[in-house]
């Protein structure tokens, strides 16, 4: 675990409110000059407590259907898994990948033009590692609401954290150019390059580049630009929980509840599978019982059931295909 100060939470909590800003606001909002903020960050970058920088994109708005697969293995070695995962890594159309522990193995996010493009990277999965695999399980996302990391400067219930959120899913489908495209493509994986390093990338001049990316955030295809922490290294873990709800009519005002507790990373909207979807940070196993009990105690018989899970291992996460 890293030593970090409440400076650095700070820090980290405004470059995921925006990366993109300029390490001289940062320091006017933390209380530290700019020197000061420019060595901290550095410091979180080189320790892998900052991962990179990411654009949340919303891909639905773009055309793509967003896909997720679970797998649970069978009969496989640490080699084999390994041989699996970098199999998924290499194909364009995934833009995350994790490994699990508990009701499943492996998940994999598609982002695809249509199901026939999916039909052939399955069937070309199958003929390699049909083996391996003793259950699938494939969801569609209607949206992905994901929250800033408000638990890096408050780990107590706050109304701001309700609004402070970006969205995939929800809106009108907009046709994007070939240089939007690129832009897109440049910085959704490192959403802190200037503007004039885009610009020689794609050979126009930054005025262009400029009015793409607020064209871009003006149609919402750009919902924020986040920062990606190793939430290991501040003493977190990750979990999923499904939740199965006895009463369906009670999900708007449990969503409204859970909305406000900071360590909420996002809500999923999938088809199958469960009622709701929450993934957050939490310390502990008994965390994440203390949050599901909270709910439980606040909206009583509402809940069936949960089930859970951990992620172990992030190997890519991204919001944009490569292809």
């Amino acid at each position: 675990m890293s030593k970090i100060d409440v400076k650095d939470r700070k820090i980290l909590y405004e470059l995921d409110v925006n990366a993109r800003q300029s390490f001289s606001k940062i320091a006017k909002k933390v209380g530290l000059s700019k020197s000061s903020v420019s060595y901290r960050i550095n410091r979180l970058e080189n320790e892998g407590v900052i991962q990179n920088y990411y654009t949340f994109i919303d891909g639905i708005r773009l055309g793509y259907v967003v896909l997720r697969l679970y797998i649970i293995y069978q009969y496989t070695t640490k080699e084999i898994e390994k041989e699996i995962i970098e199999y998924f890594l290499k194909n364009k159309a995934t833009v995350a990948i994790y490994s699990i522990d508990g009701r499943y193995d492996l998940e994999i996010i598609f982002w695809i033009k249509d199901i026939n493009q999916y039909y052939n990277i399955w069937n070309d999965t199958l003929k390699r590692y049909s083996d391996y695999f003793q259950d699938q399980v494939l969801s569609f996302y209607i949206k992905y609401i994901t929250f800033k990391n408000s638990y890096l400067i408050s780990e107590t219930k706050n109304n701001f954290h309700n609004q402070n959120a970006d969205m995939m899913g929800g809106g009108k489908q907009v046709k994007i150019d070939e240089t939007d495209h690129n832009i897109l493509k440049i910085i959704s994986s490192n959403a802190r390059m200037p503007l004039s390093e885009i610009a020689k990338k794609i050979k126009i001049n930054p005025d262009t580049i400029c009015y793409h990316l607020n064209k871009l955030k003006k149609n919402k295809i750009i919902q924020g630009f986040r920062v990606n922490i190793d939430y290991s290294k501040l003493g977190y873990q990750y979990f999923k929980t499904d939740i199965y709800l006895k009463d369906y009519s009670q999900r708007k005002k449990i969503i409204n509840f859970i909305k406000t507790n900071p360590h909420l990373i996002s809500i999923n909207e999938t088809t199958g599978l469960s009622h709701l979807e929450l993934e957050l940070h939490l310390k502990s196993l008994t965390h994440l019982h203390e949050v599901m009990n909270e709910i439980q105690t606040r909206f009583p018989l509402a809940v069936r059931n949960y089930k859970y899970f951990n992620f172990q291992k992030i190997h890519k996460y991204t919001f944009f295909p490569e292809e």
